[in-house]
């Protein structure tokens, strides 16, 4: 406002030694004016806030939009904006409880929610959080072993977040959330979790083997299994098949036995039957022994050899009996 006042006074101390000097101090009045009108109105943006001191003591918070001030008196002292604003927390090194030093760094995202608070509670409340960030960090992963850390990002972030959300109330300042974007152990950590992750994968395929060989031992041995249960129900089937023809057999042969002793016997009964059984049996028994003769070396004969008449006598007296049989029957 001054400068602008000084540069009306020049303006117009040039002007009265023209031949314009009559209008020195009306382009005065209305340069004074303008001033005035430009230094008293104010357009605050969307999304931010303005803090006006009078005199140098706090006066207001301008919102977004059109306001005014007094010149000379008041004065724009702070322009904070009330956006989320993302914060790199640059890395350190951590010392976990097992002594392993871990470089960790991470993102801060945080708002203004009071631009007097955010103006007067610190002289710098960018530099405050990011500061305490750090320290709450080193805190939390000091308190913990060096495998948990890496379980644990969520239950970090949250803790981080509790701090300097409670903090950052004094500076004006609301802490949305924390993430940590890196934890990195030392490379001999590094080679040994390789290797142990390494181990880990090939204990994994070792057991996967083992359980994929006994699982086909399991099927082959349940598959002989079946094959044999399926083996001993065929040849069970089989017997039972052969036993019904065998004694299919035996039935037909004894029915086809009766039938013929049956026919025998009535032929026997009929007319001239008796004679020509003595003729049948004759002729079978001298064929027997002339085979016998033939085949064999050794020869069983009755005592009296030339008695063939004796043979098929005896041979007739069962046929008689035979005949009888029948007979008595009925």
């Amino acid at each position: 406002m001054f400068l602008k006042l000084l540069v009306v006074i020049i303006l117009t101390a040039a002007l009265s030694f023209t031949p314009m000097s009559g209008f020195a101090i009306p382009l005065f009045v209305l340069a004074v004016i303008v001033a005035f009108v430009i230094e008293s109105v104010r357009i605050v943006p969307q999304q931010s806030a303005w803090v006006v001191e009078r005199l140098g003591k706090f006066h207001v918070v301008l919102e977004p939009g059109l306001s005014l001030i007094v010149p000379f008196f008041d004065r724009i002292a702070y322009k904070h904006s009330l956006k989320e604003v993302p914060l790199d927390v640059a890395e350190q090194i951590c010392i976990t409880r097992d002594n392993t030093q871990l470089a960790v760094d991470g993102i801060i995202y945080f708002q203004v929610v009071d631009a007097r608070l955010a103006s007067y509670g610190t002289s710098d409340y960018v530099l405050a959080i990011s500061q305490l960030a750090q320290t709450t960090l080193r805190s939390e992963i000091g308190k913990m072993e060096l495998d948990k850390t890496f379980e644990s990002r969520d239950e970090i972030n949250k803790l981080i977040v509790s701090t300097l959300d409670d903090a950052g109330r004094t500076w004006g300042i609301k802490v949305l959330r924390y993430e940590i974007k890196s934890l990195t152990p030392p490379e001999t950590i590094l080679r040994a979790m390789q290797a142990q992750i390494t181990a880990e994968r090939e204990k994994r395929a070792v057991i996967a083997k083992s359980e994929g060989q006994r699982q086909e031992e399991i099927n082959i041995a349940e598959g002989e299994k079946q094959a044999a249960i399926l083996t001993s129900q065929g040849a069970k089937e089989a017997a039972i098949n052969r036993a019904q023809g065998e004694a299919i057999a035996v039935t037909t042969v004894a029915t086809a036995t009766a039938d013929a002793v049956t026919v025998i016997a009535k032929a026997l009964t009929a007319e001239g039957g008796a004679q020509a059984a003595n003729l049948k049996v004759a002729e079978l028994y001298v064929s027997a022994f002339g085979n016998l003769a033939k085949t064999g070396n050794t020869l069983i004969v009755p005592a009296n050899l030339t008695d063939v008449a004796t043979m098929v006598s005896g041979a007739m007296t069962v046929l008689d009996k035979t005949r009888q049989a029948p007979a008595a029957g009925k």
